[in-house]
C-alpha cells in the first residue's frame, strides 16, 4: 500500500485499484490540527458513516467496498472504498442557521444566495432546508458558493441531481435523528464520480465532524446550543489567546474527555447501540 494523501482527520492508501481510508484520531479546528487526540474519535466517525450509508443506500451509492477486508492495525476506523473523481464542491444542507451561515445571513440577508427571511437569530429554525454549497479549499478557507457558481463548475445535470441529494440525505437524516432527540442543524456532504460516471457519496455522512448536533430538548433559538460535535472544541479554543494558526494549542485533558463523550453521545442515541467503553476495539 501507499499513503497518496494526509488530511487533517483521514489518510488515504492506494492498494490496488482500490483504496483504504482511515480514520485517525486527530481534530482540527479553523483547517488547523491540534496536537492533543481525541481517543475513539476515528473509530466513532467511520462506525456512524457506515452505519448511515446502508439507511441511504436507497438515496444515492456510496463508495464503501468493504468494512473489514482492511489491515488489522485499522480494523474499525478504516474502509475499502472505490477510486472515485471527487467534484470540487462541498454539498452543504442547512435546517437552522448558525455558524458561517448565520455570519453569512447577518452580513447581507443571504446564505449562498438564497434570501431568508427578516429577523432570524442563532439557531433559528428555517421554513425549509436549503442548499448553501462552499468551495472545496486545499489551501485556506472554503467560500460560499450560489447554486448558478456549481452549474458553472460542474454543469447543470449534475448539480441538480446531487443538490436534490443532498436536500434528501439531510431531510432523512434529521427526521431519524429528532425521533432520537436530536437537531441535526445543518451537515456537509462530498461526492465523485466513478469509473462509469455514476455519482457517488463518498467521505463521512452525518456524522459530529461532518454536521452540527444539537439535544433536542435544550434547543434555544438566540444564543449557542449546547453541541454534540467538533464546535465543542471550536468554542474551547475560542477562549484562548490564539490566532488560528499553527501550531494549534493541546487540548486539556477535560475537554478532550467531554469532546468524547459527546462523541459517543450521538453514536449511541441515534444507533442504539451502546460504544465500548476500551478504546481498542471498534
Amino acid at each position: 500500500m501507499e499513503l497518496v494523501h494526509s488530511g487533517k482527520v483521514r489518510d488515504v492508501y492506494a492498494d490496488g485499484d482500490e483504496l483504504i481510508l482511515v480514520a485517525s484520531d486527530r481534530v482540527s479546528v479553523y483547517d488547523v490540527i491540534l496536537p492533543t487526540e481525541i481517543p475513539d474519535k476515528g473509530k466513532i466517525l467511520t462506525q456512524l458513516s457506515l452505519w448511515w450509508f446502508e439507511r441511504l443506500a436507497d438515496v444515492v451509492p456510496n463508495h464503501i467496498v468493504s468494512a473489514t477486508d482492511v489491515p488489522d492495525e485499522w480494523a474499525g476506523r478504516a474502509v475499502r472504498c472505490r477510486r472515485l473523481d471527487m467534484l470540487p464542491v462541498e454539498w452543504i444542507a442547512r435546517g437552522y442557521l448558525t455558524g458561517l451561515g448565520l455570519k453569512e445571513y447577518e452580513k447581507n440577508g443571504t446564505v449562498s444566495g438564497i434570501a431568508l427571511p427578516d429577523g432570524l437569530v442563532d439557531a433559528s429554525r428555517l421554513a425549509e432546508p436549503i442548499f448553501t454549497p462552499t468551495t472545496k479549499a486545499t489551501e485556506g478557507h472554503d467560500e460560499f458558493m450560489t447554486y448558478g457558481d456549481v452549474v458553472a463548475e460542474i454543469g447543470a445535470d449534475t448539480a441538480a441531481r446531487l443538490k436534490d441529494v443532498t436536500l434528501e440525505v439531510y431531510r432523512r437524516g434529521a427526521a431519524l435523528a429528532a425521533e432520537r432527540g436530536i437537531v441535526i442543524a445543518d451537515t456537509k456532504l462530498e461526492f465523485g464520480r466513478a469509473a462509469d460516471g455514476t455519482l457517488v457519496l463518498a467521505d463521512e455522512v452525518l456524522t459530529p465532524d461532518s454536521s452540527r448536533f444539537w439535544p433536542a430538548d435544550r434547543w434555544r433559538p438566540g444564543r449557542p446550543q449546547h453541541s454534540l460535535d467538533k464546535q465543542f472544541v471550536r468554542d474551547w479554543s475560542s477562549t484562548l489567546d490564539w490566532d488560528r494558526t499553527p501550531p494549534g494549542p493541546a487540548i486539556p485533558d477535560d475537554v478532550v474527555e467531554a469532546t468524547r463523550a459527546r462523541y459517543t453521545d450521538v453514536y449511541e442515541r441515534l444507533t442504539g447501540t451502546p460504544w465500548p467503553s476500551s478504546t481498542t476495539r471498534p
